[in-house]
Parts: structure tokens; C-alpha cells; sequence
């Protein structure tokens, strides 16, 4: 009888096995993911930082291999150099030449929080992914990091909890410190008093500045400060937002997961003391005055312009602030840059195009001096573009200015373009990846010659 009910239990086992196995066989069919939270202000979706590949991982080529294939189309114009190449979905560094082999990687054992530079002294500055984040978005990262030639850590700055965490970017200032873009949660009850139409959790931006010296974060901004609503009158930071161009309307974004801004990259101009934030589900570039102490960047006066941590200027969507005038020029966003030398005033950025499946880098004559005005066009010219009908990343990308004058173009979903002045595309690198930028450096760089290439 004993026996019986044994075999009787058994078999009753194997076929709940069988369900549950059939159920989750059943389960791993899914839809393609959709990563495109919706503008409360916007027709078009805007998108994250995620790859959104499945394949199984393969073994990647090593130094001396070749990265992926190159195309030449014109080689008389094809610049010199090494090519920094930023594979998030991969979470690789590798630089290569323009025969797309590998000259040398990093072992990364964190993975990449997405940008990862090479310095003149051949260290890299990266944003590395936390252990155990609490904060997940599309880009998060958690760790700063100076990692040497040899993938050793030289420096490492931990910033991730439940309230907080380092996402995307991070930037080297010429005082030494590091700047980087965070995440920080404010909890319903705090979004509900300061007007948020949502109901949940929201993670504004911030941007802190540490000393790697040091560990201490010096100086902060918190965009929390600066902003404005017209969802509820008997709620905080209500106002005309028309108005009010230097403050930021709070409920432009219904993103339903509370990632309401989704900022994505940093540029400092060391001229102005400022720094450009790319903010990707606003489909603009903000411009913040870095020469406020943290206290005075809490309010709406001090510094060099006399507006604390207001918005200096802002550009690429001016229904982001709810202005009639000006042409809308960005549909997402990434990889602010200015340019120097003669090209002193202007600034290049990757439009992503995600709503028009096709995208634009552009360089862009910013005004001088720097300022918003309400209920007028505020937007700078057009210095320069390329696009092209097959040029279309809804996510990442970027574009650098090479010093021959050709641009390097990242196409987060494809590779590298590079093109000419002219738009003359003469060399493009494709393989398997999902890339976040690309840098170009000079053979004879600092930080090439400290690598011992």
C-alpha cells in the first residue's frame, strides 16, 4: 500500500513537471519589447538606453582580430587614427584602428553604466554599473571609475542605493574633478506636493561634481529645484509655464515607471563655466551655470549670469516650455558636444529621430550671449548637418568632430559612419553591438602613446 501511494505521488509530480514546463515553454515566446514611454505634450514616442537584442552571447573577437567589417568608399579621405569604441549591450571597451582590428581592450569586470573615455595619461574614465542596483533605467550605472592601463582600478567612487544612483555620463573637469548625471527618487507624496500629475515615485535629474581626491561630492545641482507646474493650483511651484523659460515643467513627461526626464549626456564648457545636459525625454539640451556654489544652485540667483541654478538656456524643443516660437529641431537626443578652435560657439549633437525613423547629427550655432526669453524663438542655427536614409539609431549614438575635419558618427543599432564636410560618407565599421559612443584619438595621442601602441 505504502509502495503504491509512492508511485501514485510520483507520477502526480512528473505530470505537474510537465505543465509547468509546458507553461513556461508557452512564456518564452514575447512580444518585442516597447521601451517608449509617451510625452505628455508629444505625439511621438521617446525612447531608453537598453539594448534590445536576445541573441545568445558569442565569444568576441580578441586584440588582433578583427572587431566587425569596414567598408571603405573613399580612401583618400579617410582620417588616421584610432576609433574608441563603446559597446554597452556587450559591456566592452576596445579600441581599434580603421582596418577594424583590435589594438587593445579592458577587462571590465562591472560592465559599462554606458560612457567610457580614454585620458592623455592612458587611464580610462568610465560610469560603471553598480553590483546590485536598485534603480533600474536604461543607462544606470552606480560606479565612477578610473581604471589604468592594465584594468586595474585606480579609483573608484560607489553611488547607488534605493534613493540614488549615477546613470550614463560622467565627465572629466580641468580642476580634476568628475561630474556625472543621477538619478534621484522623489517619493509620491513629495511629487504630489510639488504638483506631479502622476501618482507615483518620480527620479528627477541631478548632477553632482566629486573630487576623486577626496571621495567629497563639492558641488551639486538638482533639477528639483527649478521647477513649474499648471497641473494644480494648490500645490507647490504652480505658474504660467509659457512664462517661466528657465524653469522646467514638471509634467511634460507621463512616463507611467517615473524616469521623467531620462538626461542621457554632459558636456562642460570651460570658457563659460557651464555644462550642457542632454535630456533626452525632453528632447532638449539644458545649459546650468557650474560657477554657483551648491547653495546658491538651489535658487534663482548667484553666479556668474545671476540665476543660480535656473536654466541658462535651453534648446531643441520649445514645446518643452510650452513656446509657440522657434522651430522644434530634436525627437531624442544624445551626445552633447562643443567644438573649440574655429569652431569656437558651436555645438554637435546626434538626433535620434525616433518618431521620423531617421536620424541627424547635427552642429549648431549656439546665440552669444546665452539667454531665454519668453514667447520668443530661442533656438540656435544650423551649422552643419548630415543624414542620410540609412542613418537611424532610436536609442544611443553620437558624433565627434575629427581634427581633419571629417565627423565620426556612432549609430547605436549599426556601428561607425565616418563622413566628410561635405557629407561625403567615405569609411563605415559595422559588427554585432549596441554602441553608445565612439571617440576618435590621433596615433600620436597622449593616451594612445601610454598604452604603448
Amino acid at each position: 500500500m505504502k509502495r503504491t501511494f509512492q508511485w501514485i505521488l510520483a507520477s502526480l509530480l512528473s505530470i505537474l513537471f510537465l505543465m509547468n514546463a509546458c507553461n513556461n515553454d508557452d512564456n518564452t515566446t514575447t512580444d518585442p519589447v516597447d521601451d517608449t514611454p509617451i510625452g505628455q505634450n508629444d505625439d511621438e514616442p521617446t525612447t531608453d538606453d537598453e539594448p534590445t537584442t536576445d541573441d545568445e552571447p558569442v565569444d568576441p573577437p580578441g586584440v588582433g582580430e578583427k572587431a566587425g567589417t569596414v567598408e571603405v568608399f573613399n580612401a583618400d579621405l579617410v582620417s588616421e587614427g584610432y576609433v574608441l569604441i563603446n559597446d554597452a549591450g556587450a559591456d566592452r571597451v576596445y579600441l581599434m584602428d580603421k582596418d577594424a582590428t583590435i589594438v587593445y581592450e579592458w577587462d571590465l569586470p562591472f560592465g559599462i553604466g554606458n560612457d567610457v573615455e580614454l585620458l592623455p595619461d592612458g587611464r580610462l574614465l568610465g560610469i560603471m554599473k553598480a553590483e546590485s542596483p536598485e534603480i533600474q533605467y536604461g543607462g544606470q550605472g552606480g560606479k565612477l571609475q578610473f581604471v589604468n592601463p592594465d584594468s586595474s582600478v585606480d579609483w573608484n567612487f560607489d553611488y547607488s542605493s534605493a534613493e540614488y544612483i549615477t546613470h550614463h555620463d560622467v565627465e572629466l573637469l580641468p580642476n580634476g574633478n568628475v561630474i556625472t548625471i543621477v538619478w534621484e527618487r522623489r517619493t509620491a507624496a513629495e511629487a504630489e506636493q510639488a504638483g506631479s500629475s502622476l501618482e507615483i515615485d518620480i527620479f528627477p535629474e541631478a548632477i553632482i561634481e566629486v573630487d576623486p581626491t577626496t571621495n567629497e561630492i563639492v558641488w551639486e545641482w538638482h533639477a528639483w529645484d527649478h521647477i513649474i507646474q499648471d497641473h494644480d493650483d494648490t500645490k507647490d511651484n504652480f505658474g504660467v509655464i509659457a512664462d517661466n523659460p528657465n524653469l522646467i515643467n514638471l509634467n511634460y513627461v507621463t512616463d507611467k515607471e517615473g524616469d521623467i526626464m531620462h538626461a542621457n549626456g554632459l558636456e562642460y564648457d570651460e570658457v563659460n563655466d557651464l555644462i550642457f545636459l542632454s535630456v533626452n525625454f525632453y528632447h532638449e539640451v539644458w545649459v546650468i551655470d557650474h560657477s554657483t556654489t551648491s547653495e546658491e544652485a538651489v535658487t534663482g540667483s548667484g553666479g556668474n549670469y545671476n540665476m543660480g541654478g535656473d536654466l541658462i538656456y535651453r534648446f531643441g524643443n520649445p514645446k518643452a516650455y510650452d513656446n509657440a516660437m522657434g522651430e522644434r529641431l530634436f525627437r531624442n537626443n544624445h551626445h552633447p558636444r562643443l567644438l573649440d578652435g574655429a569652431d569656437l560657439g558651436k555645438f554637435s549633437i546626434y538626433m535620434n529621430g525616433a518618431d521620423l525613423l531617421q536620424s541627424t547629427a547635427y552642429e549648431l550655432l549656439l546665440p552669444d550671449p546665452l539667454e531665454l526669453q519668453p514667447n520668443t524663438d530661442n533656438e540656435p542655427g544650423i551649422a552643419w548637418s548630415f543624414t542620410d536614409e540609412a542613418l537611424y539609431a532610436p536609442r544611443v549614438s553620437g558624433m565627434v568632430r575629427i581634427p581633419s575635419g571629417n565627423r565620426l558618427i556612432t549609430e547605436g543599432d549599426f556601428g561607425v559612419w565616418e563622413v566628410t564636410e561635405s557629407g561625403e560618407v567615405v569609411w563605415k565599421f559595422s559588427t554585432e553591438g549596441f554602441f553608445w559612443r565612439s571617440y576618435h584619438y590621433d596615433l600620436d595621442d597622449p593616451g594612445v602613446a601610454a598604452l604603448g601602441l
